[in-house]
């Protein structure tokens, strides 16, 4: 088939807040235009992992192209980009944005404007994108569509008075839907002749053909049989094949200016195709590269371990092989005293450790354990020198240190009015900072700067617990700010657990180490010995609890007789107690470390 005309190309993402109906629109979409016959057709088909079924959320983004004959007689191809909503994720969204000329705001029609959907808005914006808002559920009984719509022209500045109004998941107003794409988004502006220039969007790992690279064509077009430089990571490849999702893959002889496909190249490795990079041909090369994206910063470290030491070759193999299909997960070799070796992970958020946990465990047969979340901290050393701290186990020597610096976030919160007082107490809870609080509607928008530490153990999930899941809840980094930060030691039998250690502030590390402690004794099953648990901060004790010893009872055997005989066996008893204290080891089950990392206030 040829290429079509650019002037019928439109591009397009769903932008929204979860659970607002993205995924469900898309389904609607390929159904209308028969991009797969009913009896192809799944819930989510777009979400092609177990895990985003099960958890009824995207993870990845996903490209479909559909083909849709207008009421204008004309047939229009329409490349659809199915994006994440959760802010774990917005690494993807970005890279879906850039890739468009346009977007659908969905927004749910009984919630209106959430966190999220603003945040993802205001990126669709910086990327120049002409924005068509469609409301989605309006067949529930507490949609208000007119307050909707008021909403999004107060809190967005977008004019909504034109609004789609849809259900989605009934499949009501679909073709008003892709009547306003065709009509009011616009075509990709691109030169034909000029050399190829393409940006990649996503490259992931197929057991079949190797790296399967996604890709938008700028100007140009790409064929099957050519050479092709990628300019970021200076390598060149020969073309194997073109082609598109229509969502299954199908060939076509090429891609043209501003349409999204993949092609495949005997590629080995993920790392070699960066996203963002920009793809040209060999021999005509295009001058100027594209901007490409900043690459994903972690935000979140933890340890992963496994259970059994022997999976510690296969975890690794794993990590690459995920490695592959998520650019955004780095790890490298760990090794601790209570947990054998291991990997510290990078991730950008803790859904993402969660999910890529979750992985592993699945796609791989892995028994797993992880550390406490950590973020980055940077320390400036008494010498002048700074150094980055991953690991709270590896902190420098207390007296070296200058000054610590924690990364701290601009958190936006909306929430209903009467959960208000509750989310700004957990906010100063969490040393936060108000910058603002203003009314969208009936709901309250609160701006806090808070310190990230505080935020990647439970804030989401007490957050949610608080305002019984009305309130919704975005952030990014700002900045890195000097805070009297100190290192709590969690000690067993007087040995540190160098697993358990984490940066605490100084205000709050009597009352975390108070509960781990008091955690810890639930946990560890007692042995023949006392065992003493303790919170120490440097050569301090700051908390102390005494898991108490199993005791055989060694006088059964005496009846009668004299008291020597039992104070004599009990005095025997005491000195092996002793002694097994000094030798012998305290065994923590795993489940009482994983317990013990879900802090919960």
């Amino acid at each position: 088939m040829a290429a079509e005309p650019q002037t019928n190309i439109r591009n397009f993402s769903i932008v929204a807040h979860i659970d607002h109906g993205k995924s469900t629109l898309a389904d609607r979409l390929i159904q209308t235009t028969g991009g797969l016959q009913a009896r192809e057709m799944t819930e989510q088909v777009l979400d092609s992992m177990d895990i985003e079924k099960e958890r009824g959320i995207t993870i990845k983004a996903q490209t479909v192209r559909l083909t849709y004959p207008a009421q204008d007689g004309q047939t229009y191809i329409l490349n659809l980009m199915d994006t994440p909503g959760h802010v774990d994720f917005a690494y993807e969204v970005s890279r879906s944005l850039a890739a468009c000329e346009g977007s659908l705001l969905v927004v749910d029609a009984s919630q209106g404007v959430e966190a999220q959907t603003l945040a993802n808005v205001y990126q669709a914006l910086d990327n120049g994108h002409e924005i068509v808002p469609v409301l989605n559920k309006i067949d529930l009984p507490a949609a208000e569509p007119d307050r909707v719509k008021e909403q999004i022209e107060e809190v967005i500045g977008l004019d909504a008075s034109d609004a789609v109004p849809i259900s989605a998941k009934s499949g009501i107003g679909i073709d008003l839907v892709l009547e306003a794409i065709v009509k009011r988004l616009p075509p990709p502006k691109g030169d034909r002749a000029a050399p190829l220039k393409a940006m990649l969007v996503d490259s992931w790992y197929d057991t079949y053909l190797g790296v399967v690279v996604l890709v938008r064509i700028v100007d140009g077009t790409l064929k099957k049989g050519m050479k092709i430089r990628l300019m970021g990571a200076n390598a060149v490849y020969d073309v194997d094949r073109v082609g598109v999702f229509t969502p299954k893959m199908t060939d076509i002889a090429e891609l043209g200016v501003g349409e999204i496909g993949f092609f495949t190249g005997s590629i080995k490795e993920v790392a070699d195709t960066r996203v963002g990079d920009t793809i040209t041909e060999d021999k005509r090369q295009t001058k100027d590269m594209l901007p490409g994206f900043k690459p994903a910063q972690p935000v979140v470290f933890c340890g992963l371990f496994p259970v059994d030491a022997a999976d510690f070759d296969d975890l690794r193999a794993a990590m690459g092989k995920l490695r592959l299909n998520d650019a955004s997960f780095s790890f490298e070799m760990e090794s601790s005293a209570a947990l054998g070796f291991g990997f510290r992970c990078g991730f950008l958020g803790l859904l993402h450790l969660e999910i890529i946990q979750e992985r592993l465990e699945r796609e791989f047969n892995l028994d797993l354990i992880a550390t406490a979340p950590s973020v980055i901290y940077k320390i400036n050393l008494s010498d002048g020198s700074e150094i980055e701290l991953h690991n709270p186990a590896d902190m420098p020597d207390v007296m070296k240190i200058a000054e610590i610096n924690e990364p701290w976030i601009r958190a936006t919160i909306l929430s209903p009015d009467d959960y208000l007082g509750s989310v700004l107490k957990l906010c100063q809870d969490r040393r936060g900072l108000q910058i603002d609080l203003s009314y969208v509607g009936k709901r309250a928008m609160v701006v806090y700067d808070l310190p990230l530490n505080e935020v990647v153990f439970d804030f989401y999930d007490r957050l949610k617990s608080i305002s019984k899941g009305y309130a919704s809840f975005d952030y990014h980094i700002t900045d890195y700010r000097a805070g009297d930060l100190v290192k709590m030691s969690i000690l067993v039998n007087a040995e540190p657990v160098d697993a358990l250690s984490m940066l605490v502030h100084r205000t709050r590390a009597e009352a975390r180490g108070r509960v781990m402690c008091e955690k810890l004794k639930e946990l560890i099953p007692p042995h023949l010995f006392v065992i003493p648990v303790q919170a120490a901060i440097g050569g301090k004790i700051i908390a102390r609890e005494t898991i108490r010893a199993l005791r055989k009872d060694v006088t059964a055997k005496c009846y009668g007789g004299d008291a020597s005989r039992k104070r004599k066996l009990l005095d025997k008893q005491k000195a092996g107690k002793k002694k097994l204290r000094q030798f012998g080891r305290v065994e923590i089950p795993q489940e009482a470390f994983i317990a013990a990392l879900k802090m919960d206030e």
